[in-house]
Parts: C-alpha cells; sequence; structure tokens
C-alpha cells in the first residue's frame, strides 16, 4: 500500500490511478455477502484529485451528508468544511468517503451504528474498535491510505489497536474542533489514523494549528517534527496499567521496555491513580457535556424530523430517533447536572479531573514519555460485551490523556496469532515531536524485531 509520504509526491495521473485501485477494492468489499462496509453509502470518486483521505462521519465536509451514524441526522448536508478540511485540502489532499463510527462517537465497538457495525479486517468475527472503528479499518484493510477520526476517551487509539494501524490523540487544543460535531467538548480532539509513525506525524503537521473560529484552539505555532532514533529518552512504565492487561497484551510491552532500556534509554516504574477513578470521572463530564450538545438535535433545524400532534410530541418522537447508547448517556447527564446531583457528581469529577491532570504534570517533570497498554485486552468478539459497564471499561487505560489534555499515540509492536498489539505512549502538553520521535523509535525497534 502507497504509504501518505509517497502519495504525496505522486502527479496528478497517477493519484487518479490510485484512486481507481482504491475504489475497485472497495467494490470487492461490498460484494462480499452479509458484510457491513467500512465506508458508507457516498461515492468515493468525489473530492477532486488531491490524496486521497478518509474522514469519520462526525466530521463536516461541504457538500457531503453527515449522520453521525445516526437515524436523526439521516438527510443532512454539510453546509461548510470542517477546518481540518480546509486544511488538507490546501496541502494538497482531498476527503475521500465517510466511515462508519459508534453513533455519536459514543461506543467501543462500531455496534451502536445505525448502519450497523464495522468488521474488524484481521479477524471478522471481532470488533473494530470504536468510535473511530470505520477509519482504523479502511486502513487496516489497505482500502484509505490515511484517515481522520476523533477522540473523546481513546476514540483514535483503541481502534488503530484493534486493527493494526498508528493512531495518535493531538493536545487538546492543538487542532481545531471546528466543524466537528460535538460529544464532549472538552475532550474530543481530532487526530490521524495512519499506516505508520511517519505518516502520522505528517497528517497531524497538516491539520494542526491555530483557528480563530474554535476558542479552544491555542495560538501556537506548529513545531516541525524531525523523526530521530538517536535521542535517549526517559521513559515511565506504568506498571499497575500492566498488571491489569491480559497476558498477550503485557508480555510484548514488556519485552519492549527491556529492548529500550537495553539501548540506554532511562526506564522508570510509576503508578498512575487507579483507572476506575478515571473511568467514573470521565463518563460524569461526558455524559455531562454530551447531555447539553445534543439537545440541538430535535428535528427543527437538522435530519430527520417525525411530526406529532403538538410541539412537544414533535420533540419527543423525533429525539426517540437517538440510539440506546446515545439516550443513555443523554439521560446519565442531565442526571449528574440535575439540581441536588450536580454538587455530587458533576463538581466532585471536575475536581478530581484537576486531581488527574496535577498527577501527570508531576510525572512529566521528571519523564519525557509514559509507555502501558492501550487496551487491557485483544479485540473482543461481537456481542461479547454483555453490559455497557463492560463497554466502557474498554477504555480504561486511554481515557486519563483526554481527562488531563495530553497528546498519546498508539503504535502497533507486535503479533498474538493473527491480531496486532500495540502500546501507548503519552507525552507532555505540546510535547507532540517528543510524542513521534518516541513513536517512531518503538516502531523500528518492532520492526527490527520481527525480522529476527
Amino acid at each position: 500500500m502507497v504509504t501518505l509520504k509517497e502519495a504525496l509526491q505522486l502527479p496528478r495521473e497517477e493519484l487518479r490511478e490510485l484512486k481507481k485501485e482504491l475504489n475497485r477494492k472497495a467494490r470487492e468489499e461490498r460484494e462480499l455477502g452479509g458484510y457491513i462496509e467500512q465506508f458508507l453509502n457516498c461515492d468515493l470518486s468525489d473530492g477532486g484529485d488531491g490524496v486521497p483521505i478518509a474522514i469519520k462521519d462526525n466530521i463536516n465536509v461541504k457538500g457531503w451528508e453527515i449522520t453521525c451514524s445516526s437515524e436523526i441526522l439521516q438527510g443532512y448536508i454539510a453546509p461548510y468544511d470542517a477546518t481540518v478540511i480546509e486544511k488538507m485540502r490546501e496541502k494538497g489532499l482531498t476527503p475521500y468517503g465517510r466511515t462508519n463510527m459508534d453513533q455519536f462517537a459514543m461506543g467501543s465497538s462500531t455496534e451502536t451504528s445505525y448502519y450497523g457495525p464495522t468488521l474488524n479486517p484481521l479477524d471478522r468475527e471481532r470488533v473494530p474498535g470504536g468510535s473511530s472503528g470505520g477509519s482504523a479499518a479502511v486502513v487496516g484493510a489497505g482500502l484509505a491510505i490515511a484517515a481522520l477520526g476523533s477522540d473523546t476517551g481513546g476514540s483514535i487509539r483503541q481502534p488503530a489497536a484493534f486493527c493494526g494501524v498508528v493512531g495518535m490523540k493531538p493536545t487538546y487544543g492543538r487542532v481545531s474542533r471546528y466543524g466537528l460535531v460535538a460529544f464532549s467538548s472538552s475532550l474530543d480532539q481530532i487526530g490521524p489514523i495512519t499506516q505508520n509513525v511517519e505518516d502520522a506525524a505528517l497528517l497531524y503537521s497538516i491539520i494542526a494549528g491555530p483557528d480563530h473560529k474554535d476558542s479552544t484552539c491555542v495560538d501556537l505555532p506548529v513545531e516541525p517534527i524531525e523523526l530521530k532514533t538517536d535521542r535517549k529518552f526517559t521513559v515511565g512504565v506504568v506498571e499497575n496499567y500492566l498488571e491489569e492487561a491480559a497476558p498477550e497484551i503485557s508480555k510484548p510491552i514488556w519485552e519492549m521496555v527491556r529492548e529500550l532500556e537495553k539501548r540506554g534509554h532511562t526506564i522508570k516504574p510509576v503508578k498512575l491513580i487507579n483507572s476506575q477513578i478515571d473511568v467514573a470521572t470521565y463518563y460524569i463530564i461526558a455524559t455531562a457535556e454530551a447531555s447539553s450538545n445534543l439537545a440541538r438535535f430535535d428535528g427543527m433545524r437538522y435530519g430527520k424530523r417525525v411530526e406529532g400532534k403538538n410541539l412537544r410530541e414533535t420533540y419527543k418522537l423525533t429525539r426517540a430517533l437517538f440510539g440506546e447508547e446515545v439516550k443513555r448517556r443523554i439521560l446519565l447527564g442531565t442526571f449528574v447536572l440535575s439540581s441536588g446531583y450536580y454538587d455530587a457528581y458533576y463538581l466532585r469529577a471536575q475536581r478530581v479531573r484537576h486531581l488527574i491532570k496535577q498527577e501527570f504534570k508531576n510525572l512529566f517533570k521528571e519523564m519525557d514519555l509514559l509507555l502501558g497498554p492501550v487496551t487491557p485486552t485483544l479485540p473482543f468478539k461481537f456481542g461479547e460485551k454483555k453490559s455497557p459497564l463492560e463497554m466502557y471499561l474498554n477504555d480504561i487505560y486511554t481515557i486519563g490523556a483526554n481527562l488531563a489534555g495530553l497528546p498519546a499515540i498508539s503504535v502497533p509492536i507486535a503479533k498474538s496469532g493473527h491480531l496486532s498489539v500495540s502500546l501507548q505512549l503519552i507525552a507532555d502538553h505540546f510535547q507532540e515531536p517528543t510524542l513521534f520521535q518516541g513513536a517512531y523509535l518503538v516502531e523500528q525497534l518492532a520492526s527490527l524485531r520481527s525480522e529476527r
């Protein structure tokens, strides 16, 4: 498969041929009986002659339908380009196809999608992760050179790990959220899903930067990324996360840690705050913000409207189109913000969030990177998680970076049978150059180990 770096150097005619080849592969996927395709129903030839980049179904592309994989937004056409799409077009990239996702980015498997689940290209009986499962799957299956996803609590890194590709979440505020349909405004970030670390750094550099249309976007220049393997890092290994993870996850990560130590990098064991506390804090804050953000979908301005006998019934019938998981999170969020519970839940969660952020800040006074697992297990089979809580716990190692607003990346390092095993690296705020250098080093070492 042509990499993003290679594709940017292709002449226009060869780019057209490349897109034809990608279209051919997509048609073959559609012809597989009983298979929910990674791409949603759209014309993959749209978008111009630039390098084709797949786009998650919650990022606005002017003239394209944007549904967040929900029924309530069916038929809604985006009236403008998101800032990340504008930046891509300026650099010779073009949007290429909508990718499936968990409805309104709420889920870890794409099973909540109105269109049905995406299949994992490594094992079609297993989930591709979520909510950016479609974006990770098209890159993993070779149907797209690279893709954009969004990460609220691990929604780029977890599917990237499950599909054996690279997924990166930037520092909060480093990439504009203008044109991203909001789930949880203080947590969401757009980021790249790619075949390798170099492509991730390249796509990140294109979409990052200030934006006057997004008040949460920082006004700082984007530092150039130089991928070198000669730098010596101080790496904090999150021991309590590795102790909790399944052996098939923790064993190859420990092997990589020993490889780093052997090559002169300083390894320091660390213990982060109990991951169960992260989960509780995250789901209070995220659902509270979701209940507010999703109030706008009422049948008056966007997508479908189900007419009732009066305005109240129209609201009720239209909002009944939300999926079960979306309804659950709206109800949870409304509850924690309600009178009598606001102080007990929401304010307390914000205080704990501050403690989590402070814990990371103290660690990065002594360390360049934190290293640990992305997920506690390998990709699970469809229908295996029987309760919402089981599904929520799948993000147990990724949500800390979102709560603290830190940059993080998922890098594949080994195989477990036909499935992929990844590790996660986290860096301090706005230290994306350090994050990518560490990820590139890990990728190179993993490549060397696989050749032995």
